[in-house]
């Protein structure tokens, strides 16, 4: 029932699960002010990480008022009305993650992607939020020692090396199979072989539009909202007294190349990593550049030098 599961559905590719938009308002969830509940942006799934890291301690806090150990419990008591909604206290939803192309966003964000997942993975279970997370590039750099600790249910399909089988599944075979939907699932020591099902498109789409159809909630699920609290103070604490003094040759230099990179104005202006760091922070802070990106080059919001000059002039009469 749309009450008890709502999805939160990522998708780099930006093709994969369109076809889901139709069962917003009935089985998703996204963050408060989306226009879209299926995340396509890589800067949005790092705060959707991080808004359901948010979700998952608040859950636990409710876990521990309300004297249970795990969300089943948890309804329970609620529906039987011996938690009182006044204290917050709200019928909880299961939640499921999935990420469509896991490998994306690990080269494009990383550390910010797998540290919330890993959290997630760890803790989340208890408070009914799972996650399912799939790739095509099954190698070590993408699935990491950290991913793969905190995921005990690994499936298979046909894989080129024996390399592949043992990134995902720690042992060979899945190397060996016929494709098709034949697949593997390790669920710890046990490897079991099974037959997936095929659901083509016509499918899927005959199923969003029967529940589309159907009568459902104003609105998706909404997530709490997160604030990137970095880029937050580095807006509220810039002083134009108190840059840095290459903050102007740092201005210069990007607006010349158009590149919001912080290795350029390391390399260009001979500084280290940390005074170079603060220095983006700040141009950020004052609007030359846009907000980090994982590993793009941040955008430079100035178009040009004559631009950028009446910009520094501006900050001087400030």
């Amino acid at each position: 029932h749309p009450s008890q599961l709502k999805f939160v559905l990522v998708d780099p590719k930006k093709v994969e699960l369109t076809l889901f938009n139709k069962i917003e308002r009935h089985f998703l969830a996204k963050l408060p002010g989306e226009a879209d509940a299926i995340i396509t942006d890589t800067k949005k799934v790092i705060n959707t990480l991080n808004s359901l890291c948010i979700e998952m301690d608040q859950r636990y806090d409710l876990l521990k008022d309300a004297q249970v150990r795990n969300l089943k419990e948890y309804n329970e008591k609620f529906i039987k009305r011996k938690l009182n909604p006044n204290n917050s206290h709200r019928f909880l939803p299961y939640i499921v993650l999935i990420v469509d192309e896991f490998a994306d966003l690990m080269m494009t964000a990383g550390k910010e992607v797998e540290t919330p997942i890993a959290r997630l993975a760890q803790l989340a279970r208890a408070v009914g939020i799972h996650l399912v997370l799939a790739t095509q590039r099954p190698s070590v750099n993408i699935i990491t020692g950290t991913i793969k600790a905190n995921f005990p249910a690994r499936i298979a399909f046909r894989v080129l090396s024996k390399i592949d089988s043992r990134t995902i599944l720690d042992s060979g075979g899945a190397d060996q199979l016929i494709g098709r939907g034949d697949m593997l699932l390790s669920t710890g020591n046990d490897l079991i072989r099974l037959q997936c099902a095929f659901v083509d498109t016509p499918e899927v789409d005959r199923i969003s539009d029967f529940i589309g159809n159907q009568r459902g909630y104003p609105e998706a699920y909404q997530l709490p909202e997160y604030l990137d609290e970095a880029a937050e103070n580095a807006k509220l604490e810039f002083d134009a007294s108190d840059r840095d003094s290459m903050f102007e040759d740092a201005a210069r230099l990007i607006v010349m190349h158009q590149q919001g990179s912080t290795s350029l104005i390391q390399r260009k202006l001979k500084l280290g990593y940390n005074r170079a760091g603060r220095i983006i922070d700040q141009l950020e802070a004052a609007g030359v550049v846009g907000p980090f990106e994982g590993s793009k080059a941040r955008e430079v919001l100035i178009p040009d030098d004559y631009a950028l000059e009446q910009f520094l002039d501006n900050l001087k009469n400030d």
